[in-house]
């Protein structure tokens, strides 16, 4: 027999989550299928965390109607789910005549769409904001209402108040055939089963434009534009306080240097095209093609401080819009195609039109009641003394630290365990709490995650994985491998 839900969401990155979060207001079933295992394994954890104005976008385009309005919502809505979120503001910085024209190109554009606030800056104007810019500068375009999130544990409390409410993500699944039926409905084959659903919506990511090819009478092509970066530790005096971009190319906005929200800065990303959208390597090549832009920005940039390096792949549709809405050719199905930067940034207002549509189409009546989202606690970081005290008075666990990089505490990880969508590997335990993300990039604390791991889920710490699937960490014990010599 076939597993059944009414709505059926390919993808369980931002747009997936947040799309899922949107239906679960609703009368229906809604299941996500997500090929990894965990919800932000692919570009939703992988890119700036920059929640763009909508200057960049040409008018006119989805691009920039849907990042100016996601971008309004970002406040509310991470406030509502406990999400780390600051407008810190940028800077676009030029160094050229040819410069300046295109930063009052970006200026001109961003009026269009409705952005608020900015302005063009001197050479003195921008120094004074940002000392430890290059003095070579001579130009640059302020835009206050620029921000920045973190866009993995965005998505975890968007699936959290998904499952809250009625939503089943299911993990390892990975859609490979989407089967229209002569009654309208659609069969779903993974590499785990089948799956019939009522309406099918594809948030693929990389995988987009495959799914599309499958269904709809218009061909896709999505190109893979990887993206490499470097992490610095969280410096004592933060060099610069808002985002800093150089003037955009064709390939993307530009490598930024930027404060994140967790008090580190973040250099890149580069731009190459590769053929495959899982290969998240990082290159020689691609982080010296960072490092020279960003000396460009910051010359007294050091990588002393650097604790790691990482790469995310997003999906570049060659028309180079987004394509969201109705599959063409394909009732019942609905898409978010080619959704690369300023994805992150409309995550919440693709997820309302795709949501508005569908609930639209299909009829659906809202729920009468829908259970409110529990905020996650104040990191134990961030309370004053007299709080982490009366933490630990009420939950002895407050006062055993696992990770000393990050200050993250038993208690911390135990609750991530126990979320609404769980923590079930060493690194979806650090992408929530953040255990493992310090200078030793869990070199001490990963044993006593995977040993809490094991004690709260029961399973052996020969089957906790490093990031789910054949990814274990143990392959036996010392009794084991002396049994073994002793039969021998």
């Amino acid at each position: 027999m076939n597993n059944h839900s009414d709505i059926l969401i390919a993808g369980g990155g931002v747009v997936g989550c947040a799309l899922a979060r949107e239906l679960s207001r609703y009368a229906c079933s809604v299941t996500v299928l997500e090929q990894a295992w965990d919800v932000a394994e692919g570009a939703s954890k992988a890119n700036s965390g920059i929640v763009h104005a909508g200057y960049d976008a040409a008018p006119g385009t989805l691009k920039a109607r849907l990042n100016v309005e996601g971008a309004r919502l970002y406040p509310a809505l991470c406030a509502e789910l406990g999400v780390p979120y600051a407008q810190c503001g940028a800077l676009v910085i030029g160094f050229s005549k040819e410069d300046e024209v295109t930063l009052q190109e970006l200026l001109d554009r961003g009026l269009a769409n409705g952005v608020s606030g900015m302005k063009m800056l001197s050479r003195a104007e921008a120094l004074s904001l940002e000392p430890n810019l290059n003095p070579a500068v001579t130009c640059a375009l302020l835009v206050p209402t620029s921000g920045i999130v973190s866009p993995y544990e965005l998505t975890f409390a968007l699936a959290d108040d998904a499952t809250l409410n009625g939503v089943s993500f299911r993990f390892g699944e990975t859609v490979q055939a989407v089967r229209p039926q002569a009654d309208g409905s659609f069969l779903v084959e993974t590499g785990r089963g089948v799956w019939s659903s009522d309406t099918f919506v594809n948030c693929a990511g990389a995988s987009s434009a495959v799914l599309h090819n499958q269904l709809s009478d218009l061909s896709l092509r999505i190109i893979h534009r990887r993206g490499q970066y470097y992490l610095l530790d969280h410096p004592a005096h933060p060099p610069f306080q808002r985002t800093i971009f150089q003037c955009p190319s064709r390939m993307g906005k530009g490598v930024l240097v930027s404060p994140t929200v967790h008090g580190n800065v973040l250099l890149g990303p580069s731009a190459e095209d590769i053929a495959d959208p899982e290969d998240t390597a990082t290159t020689q090549s691609g982080l010296d093609s960072v490092m020279e832009k960003v000396r460009l920005t910051w010359p007294q940039v050091s990588l002393r401080t650097n604790i790691t390096n990482f790469s995310g792949v997003r999906a570049h549709e060659e028309g180079g819009d987004f394509i969201i809405g109705p599959v063409s050719g394909c009732p019942n199905a609905y898409e978010a195609v080619g959704i690369e930067s300023p994805g992150l940034s409309s995550a919440p207002a693709i997820a309302r039109e795709l949501a508005g549509r569908i609930v639209q189409d299909r009829n659906l009546s809202r729920k009468e009641q829908v259970l409110p989202f529990r905020k996650p606690a104040i990191p134990f970081r961030e309370m004053d003394p007299d709080a982490q005290q009366a933490a630990i008075r009420d939950n002895p666990q407050y006062g055993n630290i696992i990770c000393r990089c990050e200050v993250i505490t038993e208690a911390e990880i135990v609750a991530a365990i126990h979320r609404p969508v769980p923590a079930t590997s060493v690194d979806a335990v650090k992408r929530r709490t953040r255990a493992g993300m310090g200078r030793c990039q869990g070199g001490f604390c990963s044993p006593r995650v995977a040993s809490i791991l094991s004690r709260e889920t029961g399973i052996s710490l020969l089957e906790i994985t490093k990031n789910g699937g054949n990814s274990y960490l143990l392959t036996g014990t010392l009794t084991e491998d002396a049994d073994r010599r002793d039969r021998t």
